[in-house]
């Protein structure tokens, strides 16, 4: 359970009226047990603001989303299958933003600190494993979409396991030179993703080449928009030789890419990521993520964790499927999965 006053006031050895007065910015207490009450606080995750507001001793009924990117199209299908469940749950959802032009990780303790929710859904947040491991000081119940931590719930997909079925799909079918339409390499899902197209390379024995990891000048959302894939299919379109075929990092990109292949008259086989909506619409051929049940099953591990705080930590990893439509079909000729 999340720390209380009384936990505070017997770490810090002071009484809970102290504790209080601290809190409550009271001038009646020395300097020495203010510093010393908020230090321990502090190392426990709580936060002054959940005393004042009453939070630290009653539910709240909110679970929360933190999500880097709320208009992202991976996002808006999670979110889905989020209120899918909570539909059935007497829950109240609220979402929080991370902002892209702060330290990630202050904000995501800056959340949690307040208490604003009995429940927290980290959707594609990507911290490293030191400060994963900071966050268990709140003892609060969260899960994990698209990301996993050994210490916390989580429901995420195996990244590189879908870039290499991609990819292997191409070389399998007798294409060598295969671009990959990247985005922001130090992003934690591309990482995955090149070292699964590393690894068909490896499988077909044909050297890694750099110059074909390619990425759009604009890293706006890391580079996961339509205007990076446009801006990185004219890239590969104009290289001398044309790569055969291309692996796209995101469906969201390969709409730009497609567009790119329209306006310059010319066309080779694409493979997307994550399986949106749209992509069927479009013929785009793509490894599907179950973006929805994620979402479903991620919100139904943590009202669990939240009934039943003790229970065994619950990690799914789910394994992409490789959708093929017409925009592998060049002059008539498919595939072959």
């Amino acid at each position: 359970m999340p720390a209380t006053i009384y936990d505070i006031a017997k770490k810090a050895g002071v009484s809970i009226a102290t504790v209080s007065r601290v809190f409550n910015n009271s001038a009646n207490v020395s300097d020495k047990a203010r510093k010393k009450v908020l230090a321990v606080a502090d190392e426990m995750g709580y936060h002054p603001q959940a005393f004042a507001q009453g939070l630290a001793s009653r539910k709240s009924n909110t679970v929360m989303i933190v999500v880097p990117v709320i208009s992202n199209y991976f996002f808006m299908e999670v979110l889905g299958g989020i209120q899918d469940k909570l539909s059935k749950e007497n829950y109240e959802l609220s979402i929080f933003n991370i902002s892209p032009n702060k330290d990630v990780q202050e904000q995501v303790e800056h959340v949690l600190k307040r208490r604003w929710a009995e429940g927290y859904l980290f959707i594609s947040i990507h911290l490293n494993d030191k400060d994963w491991s900071k966050l268990q000081k709140y003892n609060v119940p969260i899960t994990l979409v698209d990301e996993h931590y050994e210490g916390f719930d989580s429901v995420s997909v195996d990244n590189a396991q879908g870039a290499y079925r991609a990819a292997k799909s191409l070389f399998k079918n007798g294409y060598q030179r295969v671009a990959m339409l990247s985005a922001l390499e130090t992003s934690k899902p591309i990482r995955d993703r090149i070292v699964g197209y590393k690894k068909a390379l490896g499988e077909f024995d044909i050297p890694f080449d750099q110059n074909l990891v390619v990425t759009g000048d604009n890293m706006y959302r890391d580079g996961f928009t339509e205007r990076a894939g446009y801006e990185a299919m004219i890239k590969i379109l104009t290289m001398d030789p044309t790569p055969e075929a291309c692996f796209c990092a995101s469906d969201i990109q390969a709409v730009g890419a497609l567009k790119a292949m329209q306006d310059t008259g010319k066309q080779i086989p694409i493979i997307g990521y994550d399986d949106i909506e749209l992509a069927e619409y479009m013929g785009l051929s793509t490894i599907r993520q179950p973006m929805r049940d994620m979402g479903f099953f991620a919100t139904q591990n943590l009202i669990e964790r939240m009934n039943k705080p003790d229970k065994a930590v619950s990690q799914t990893i789910y394994t992409p499927e490789l959708i093929t439509r017409t925009s592998t079909e060049v002059n008539g000729k498919k595939i072959d999965v």
